[in-house]
């Protein structure tokens, strides 16, 4: 009952005329970025930090949080029509909904993929409601030992996660780690990894690597790969629709998508790409019509949507109540409360309920508006398409200079652009995951100081870290993801001789 008041609460903060603009300019421009090929919500919310600074935080993450759901809505769009999955999360949905579109069907295909969406955010939305508060009330009695198992256990499986390699998934953490270092030691007080430019002890700021990470790497990378010929479109006629028999094969896959989708967000590193291919895998099992699966199979669409979606509800679940990023955008995220001086975790709920509370309430909202915007305007997403790519990413490269220009008014910091903008390109170039840095340069700060906070509380007895069981049950388990995959990658070649 404490959770449905705090609820009325925050649809009280969120349905004001204000916040209820920004949900629609945020849900707006999520679908557009979500339309768009190579631009996700990760990448709008990063350029957006430096535009919102002045917002009140309510305003603000009500502004992102639509931009999240609608990025996951938009996404299906430019999958199903232009064959091009913005995120891994939507290669499903263009590997069943672009043949639907070949066919003829490409109506159906995006009805069932926003209404799936729709189904399964609402669900998620709901789930977020109740579980959140819970795991808070445990959160807050969580010791440092604890908490800094938990970050580890974070870096290893996010690192483990993203991109072909969990080698380079950790280098990549690495770099992050290193450069969340640099700056003046809070504690001693010493000057860290400034190589002597004042400009740096104040550290880097976090806006400017992650831009330079995610948007000035990315426009690079497609630059130096734009091809002169044109990706084609398939055409839609008329609104998304849905036929009785559409309805009949899509209701039960989009609840067993959101039954699956929910919880691998909510864990470390779950994030979208497993339960959508579980999903698919799922569907073409129990569906009736198996023949049509790689040919265009509705349920091939409507699974995986939904636990799409419902994985980004579920992500929020770690990020709101531990302070801990499992996807990119929730790296993003946490960034952004960071930027108001807030941390996410427990406390959170005590300190700022009208925060929470409003957010978790916008993401109801949220919903309504994107299926108002999706189902009768998509002829006009689909128009998106045929923006030219090169004017496009001039627009992010203006975009991402000025931002973090107007940040400090530092020509110091665009050269720090500049370079981590020629790493971010590198690191694609060579298929290192940009989220582990991401993460490592967010995280890494928090984790020292737990690390920090647990060893004075012991008098420097690292022990403390294996006495205490619960930090020694996650550290087991960390140590059995950096151990198991290496053993049976090992195994593999005696087995299949």
């Amino acid at each position: 009952m404490d959770a449905i008041t705090a609820l009325f609460a925050g649809f009280e903060t969120a349905l004001t005329p204000i916040n209820l603009l920004w949900a629609l300019v945020g849900v707006t421009l999520g679908t557009l970025v979500g339309v768009l090929p190579g631009i996700g919500p990760a990448l709008t919310v990063a350029l957006l930090l430096p535009v919102t600074a002045k917002l009140p935080p309510v305003s603000a993450f009500i502004m992102f949080a639509g931009i999240y759901y609608g990025g996951m809505f938009g996404g299906s769009t430019t999958s199903i029509l232009l064959n091009t999955p913005g995120e891994s999360s939507s290669i499903i949905t263009a590997l069943e909904g672009n043949k639907m579109a070949r066919k003829g069907r490409a109506a159906a295909a995006l009805a069932t993929a926003a209404i799936g969406s729709f189904v399964a955010g609402t669900i998620g939305t709901m789930l977020l409601t109740f579980a959140a508060p819970a795991i808070a009330e445990i959160a807050v009695q969580i010791r440092p030992e604890a908490k800094f198992s938990l970050i580890m256990l974070a870096f290893v499986t996010i690192s483990a996660t993203f991109g072909g390699s969990p080698l380079r998934g950790l280098i990549s953490l690495f770099f992050g780690l290193c450069i969340g270092l640099v700056g003046t030691d809070l504690q001693s007080g010493q000057a860290r990894f400034t190589l002597g430019r004042p400009e740096l002890l104040d550290g880097i700021e976090f806006v400017t690597v992650v831009i330079g990470l995610f948007a000035i790497g990315e426009t690079l990378y497609v630059a130096s790969r734009l091809r002169k010929d044109k990706a084609s479109v398939i055409k839609l006629e008329g609104n998304a629709r849905m036929t009785r028999e559409d309805w009949r094969r899509s209701w039960k896959p989009w609840l067993r998508g959101t039954a699956l989708g929910f919880p691998f967000g909510a864990v470390p590193a779950g994030g979208a790409e497993i339960p959508t291919f579980l999903s698919y895998t799922l569907e073409k099992k129990l569906s009736k019509h198996p023949e049509e699966f790689g040919k265009g199979a509705i349920e091939g669409v409507a699974g995986p949507e939904a636990a799409n979606n419902a994985a980004a509800a579920g992500v929020l679940v770690p990020l709101l109540t531990l302070g801990l990023p499992t996807s990119a955008t929730a790296a993003i995220l946490l960034a952004a409360f960071q930027q108001y001086g807030l941390q996410p975790g427990p406390l959170l709920f005590i300190t700022s309920p009208e925060l929470v509370w409003g957010l978790i309430a916008s993401l109801y909202i949220g919903n309504v508006m994107l299926l108002a915007l999706n189902l009768p305007l998509a002829p006009v997403w689909a128009k998106l398409l045929l923006i030219p790519r090169p004017f496009l990413y001039a627009g992010i490269l203006v975009f991402s200079t000025v931002g973090v220009y107007s940040l400090n008014n530092s020509v110091f910091d665009l050269f720090l652009l500049a370079l981590f903008g020629i790493i971010g390109y590198g690191m694609r170039r060579f298929d290192f995951p940009v989220t582990p840095a991401i993460i490592g340069v967010i995280l890494g700060p928090t984790a020292e100081s737990f690390f920090r906070t647990a060893l004075q509380q012991s008098n420097g007895d690292y022990s403390t870290f294996v006495r205490q069981p619960l930090s020694a049950f996650i550290l087991f388990i960390v140590a059995l993801a950096l151990i198991v995959p290496a053993v049976l990658k090992a195994r593999r070649p005696s087995v299949a001789t």
